[in-house]
């Protein structure tokens, strides 16, 4: 989908660009959120629930960083100094997409930015470090495994949350369906965690990972429900989601219950087909 055209290139070209190479961040961040309602209303109304703000701040960072390697500009320089100096979660959002198109290159300079960003009081400024840091897994997949696996003995929940965020198996992430164990290696050091924000993040990462490989997922909730800790019995019940759907007694049978639920669904063993 476009929601780029020449008029909107060349507004943002003198808005944004200019005042970036310039070194006039504060400019230019006066000018970020105006860019992004710009390209907002650009989407069509009837794919603004799949395309929507974080959208928005994909298409603009991709250009800003096009457009500064154009220039022969210090990418990293700008992006750091704009994450740096930014006040809203929106031109951190950018500063952080430049950076990981930047990261594709270079990825050693931009490591520590992504870590302090997945650790920040902002909830929007966490989901933008994970987001963006799929493009580091994606071309470093060796180099981020170890790195990851270092992250994941973080005292930090948040870094510990991003590990397993990075590593759901969204749009950037589909090859894990056809290498799971890439993710696995990774996850396993976590599925005893016992902080919830992070764990929650692992249970939905099996979650998602069983749309594609059910059977493989049913034996890990089989693993983890018997292991004994509860910590790792609690990411077994939240990854059977999606599983529950299509074999509820298989699910209830390895979490020992007689009764399943999530949110406003609730599946029970006596009112299953079957039972």
């Amino acid at each position: 989908m476009q929601i780029l055209d020449h008029d909107t290139e060349m507004k943002i070209q003198q808005d944004i660009v200019a005042s970036l190479l310039q070194g006039e961040y504060d400019s230019a961040m006066g000018h970020v959120q105006g860019t992004l309602r710009m390209l907002y209303d650009k989407i069509p109304d009837n794919k603004r629930s799949s395309f929507g703000r974080v959208y928005t701040i994909q298409v603009l960072s991709e250009y800003l960083f096009s457009r500064l390697v154009e220039a022969d500009a210090d990418v990293y320089e700008v992006g750091s100094a704009l994450l740096g100096r930014s006040n809203d979660s929106g031109s951190k959002g950018i500063a952080l997409g430049i950076l990981s198109f930047y990261g594709i290159e270079d990825y050693g300079k931009v490591l520590r930015i992504f870590e302090a960003s997945a650790s920040s009081p902002d909830w929007d400024v966490r989901e933008f470090a994970q987001m963006f840091f799929r493009k580091l897994i994606r071309k470093w997949p060796d180099q981020m495994k170890e790195y990851l696996l270092q992250l994941a003995s973080s005292e930090d929940p948040r870094i510990r949350r991003f590990v397993s965020e990075t590593l759901r198996p969204v749009k950037e992430n589909r090859w894990f369906y056809e290498k799971p164990d890439y993710s696995l290696s990774i996850l396993r050091s976590l599925f005893e965690e016992s902080s919830e924000y992070p764990r929650t993040s692992v249970g939905n990462n099996l979650s998602d990972l069983a749309k594609q490989l059910p059977d493989l997922v049913f034996r890990l909730v089989g693993q983890l429900a018997a292991s004994g800790d509860p910590n790792s019995y609690r990411i077994a019940y939240r990854a059977c989601r999606n599983l529950v759907r299509e074999d509820p007694i298989r699910v209830m049978n390895l979490l020992h219950v007689d009764e399943y639920q999530y949110k406003k669904r609730v599946y029970k063993r006596s009112e299953c087909p079957g039972d």
